[in-house]
């Protein structure tokens, strides 16, 4: 009995552990994607793409709002980065939106091909694990929000992300710092 029960408390814990982790970075991520999109805003608010920004700006609220409640029910301390996570995150989207129309949406495909490569991977570990009927919740919101993120990637390409100038170096870079900010988010 007590060895079992040491079991239980031992995978227990690695459980726990890897929901922290998933939470602590997608709500990180999550907070990060709104303050992108306000930057953005604060551009291009008065523009003809001004409409699809808001669009995926209020998924992106959701999204916020979803993590807002799960780190609340798994009793997960969010980053202590997050001020500046929403720093960085406002700045590259008016820094971006400042490229015009095309450097917004450049942002958008960057942020978002990272993302929906990042919940792919949170999948992924739940199903190897076999925890689906564990964390069967979680894994619904995880598809969700990627493939509601694949949708604003799809969308960034469709209004001329490619067209930004120097597409392919800003990409680059804006997909180094999220991947950076997704492995010190998923520890701090």
């Amino acid at each position: 009995y007590c060895v079992t029960w040491r079991v239980k408390a031992v995978v227990s814990t690695q459980s726990t552990g890897m929901i922290q982790r998933f939470l602590r970075v997608d709500h990180a991520g999550e907070v990060g994607a709104n303050d992108i999109y306000a930057g953005q805003m604060a551009v291009l608010g008065r523009s003809e793409v001004a409409p699809l920004i808001q669009h995926m700006w209020d998924q992106e609220k959701a999204h916020r709002a979803k993590m807002n409640e799960l780190i609340g029910e798994h009793r997960v301390r969010p980053t202590v980065l997050l001020p500046i996570w929403r720093m960085a995150g406002f700045t590259l989207g008016a820094a971006t939106a400042l490229l015009g129309k095309e450097g917004a949406m450049a942002c958008t495909v960057a942020v978002e091909d990272t993302i929906v490569t990042h919940y792919t991977d949170q999948i992924r570990e739940i199903v190897e694990q076999e925890k689906q009927e564990e964390y069967g919740e979680l894994l619904k919101v995880l598809k969700q929000f990627r493939d509601e993120e694949l949708e604003h990637h799809d969308t960034g390409i469709e209004h001329g992300a490619e067209l930004a100038p120097q597409y392919k170096a800003l990409s680059q870079v804006i997909k180094f710092g999220c991947k950076t900010a997704i492995k010190i988010a998923e520890k701090v």
